[in-house]
């Protein structure tokens, strides 16, 4: 897979821009705050039709133009395809592929990228959000029902939440709380299988990884932790299903009590271990970031085994974070894929990679070799 052509209407900083990439590695460098995040984050938006670093739309647009288009020519699958993303603030998002409309969740079927970010680098260290967004994002690039069923829980749970916390002022409201529970547990007992068979993957394409990052003195393992009277995630659907039902039955009182939801999938974790030990509690800087990196590069490896194509690698100012090891070992291994590299100067990196190279300046294409 791979954007030959990408051109940017409105976007950012961008008032009119096209940029060509090569299939191979392109280093995208300049000062800060020029556009080259943007001009990533615009490559993120064709696999995902939404932005990595904000929730809202209208934040693309330009503050001189009412509207934002994206319009890029790729080859995946084996053919030659465009995707048009077009932004206009207080309509809703059209998103067209090859002339034809298409919604958010299906744009994974055409393109998939795997994004590695200065905030990945605290993937180990941070809460368990940010371990679910890896899983959520990563398996609704193979799986595009997951992001359906996630979107039909989080409705669910946003309703239920609002009940939990207004019922005081309106009692009947309690009428309704068990129907949006049992849906929560429908979509939670789906939701679960898909994570814990993910997971499962990520485990076995991340050990090696992380060995050879490593020299073999480290041990990485990962494990999927969900509600707690879950005994099998790879038990039938309808087995999960009552069991998180018990669960639900629990804690009903306490969350009427409480005015919270205290159980339900929303609290899943990705636990990762390094020689046994828990990596968040215990793991150096430099091992939590040999983790970080490993479990990227394997989830770049499972895109591979799914699609038969290597995904598109976006490296946004994450290089000059890393010591030269570390450089060295990322860099060794984008190879038989498009890889998009920002940072602030160009540092060797195209002469250590063979890539072409954007420099881009206030939101223009200065120089391209």
């Amino acid at each position: 897979m791979k954007v030959n052509r990408i051109a940017l209407t409105g976007f950012r900083n961008y008032e009119w821009e096209t940029i060509d990439f090569n299939g191979e590695t392109n280093v995208i460098y300049g000062s800060n705050a020029q556009g080259k995040t943007n001009l990533i984050e615009s490559v993120f938006m064709l696999a995902y039709g939404r932005s990595f670093r904000t929730r809202f739309d209208k934040e693309l647009v330009n503050f001189q133009y009412s509207s934002t288009d994206i319009l890029a020519d790729l080859t995946s699958h084996g053919r030659e395809q465009t995707v048009n993303i077009q932004i206009r603030p207080g309509n809703p998002k059209k998103i067209l592929v090859n002339g034809v409309k298409k919604s958010a969740n299906e744009l994974s079927q055409t393109l998939n990228v795997v994004l590695f970010c200065p905030d990945d680098l605290n993937l180990i260290k941070e809460g368990a959000a940010v371990r679910r967004r890896l899983l959520d994002s990563a398996i609704g690039q193979i799986r595009p029902q997951y992001n359906e069923i996630l979107t039909e829980y989080n409705r669910l749970f946003e309703h239920k939440t609002r009940i939990l916390k207004d019922w005081h002022e309106k009692p009947s409201l309690l009428d309704t709380l068990d129907e949006f529970s049992e849906g929560m547990c429908r979509c939670s007992a789906r939701l679960i299988r898909y994570r814990a068979a993910y997971t499962a993957r990520l485990r076995e394409a991340s050990a090696p990884i992380h060995r050879d990052f490593s020299g073999d003195g480290e041990k990485l393992d990962l494990h999927y932790q969900t509600v707690s009277t879950v005994t099998n995630p790879f038990s039938s659907e309808k087995e999960i299903y009552y069991e998180i039902c018990d669960h639900q039955e629990k804690h009903r009182r306490a969350e009427i009590e409480s005015g919270q939801c205290l159980t339900g999938i929303h609290k899943d974790d990705l636990e990762i271990m390094i020689n046994g030990n828990s990596a968040r509690n215990f793991a150096s800087q430099g091992q939590a970031r040999t983790a970080a990196l490993s479990i990227k590069l394997a989830e770049r490896e499972i895109l591979l085994s799914e699609t038969g194509e290597y995904p598109i690698l976006l490296l946004d100012d994450v290089l000059s974070e890393l010591d030269r090891k570390r450089q060295e070992f990322i860099l060794n291994r984008i190879g038989g894929g498009q890889t998009l590299i920002t940072c602030c100067e160009d540092e060797g990196i195209s002469g250590r990679t063979g890539g072409k190279v954007i420099y881009v300046e206030k939101g223009r294409v200065k120089s391209c070799t």
